[in-house]
């Protein structure tokens, strides 16, 4: 053991980034749906699902969570894990419908350097994909 989160069996960890962007995506991915929480500090929060984590809240558990560069930018890091989970058909089933839970958060780094300047769609979703 190396003291690592990939450590704990059914926990993957991948991650993607772009140094000309100078940032990137880590995706902790678990093998079956985990309960997980959050407690939520600072003054300025970037996160998405995070209601989800709440103890009364209706979803029990989580397929996977996202951390990602880029600010508010970086909240789509979530969608790439869940389009990832989805072909592989992962997700909380309600009747037909299959909905992949994944939280994220970002931190900020716009002013890191790197381009940002990467037109209409900033590019975490894809990085996302990647490190899934």
């Amino acid at each position: 053991m190396k003291n690592l989160l990939t450590d704990i069996e059914g926990v993957r960890v991948g991650h993607a980034d772009d140094a000309r962007v100078a940032s990137g995506v880590t995706a902790v991915i678990f093998d079956q749906p985990a309960i997980a929480s959050i407690d939520v500090r600072g003054g300025g929060p970037g996160l998405r699902e995070s209601a989800l984590l709440q103890p009364e809240a209706t979803v029990e558990a989580v397929d996977a969570i996202t951390l990602s560069g880029g600010s508010a930018l970086g909240l789509d890091a979530a969608g790439g894990v869940q389009a990832w989970l989805a072909e592989r058909g992962r997700g909380l089933r309600i009747r037909e419908a299959v909905i992949p839970i994944v939280p994220g958060a970002i931190c900020f780094d716009l002013l890191n350097g790197g381009d940002k300047a990467w037109g209409r769609f900033p590019p975490y979703r894809d990085l996302a994909y990647a490190a899934a």
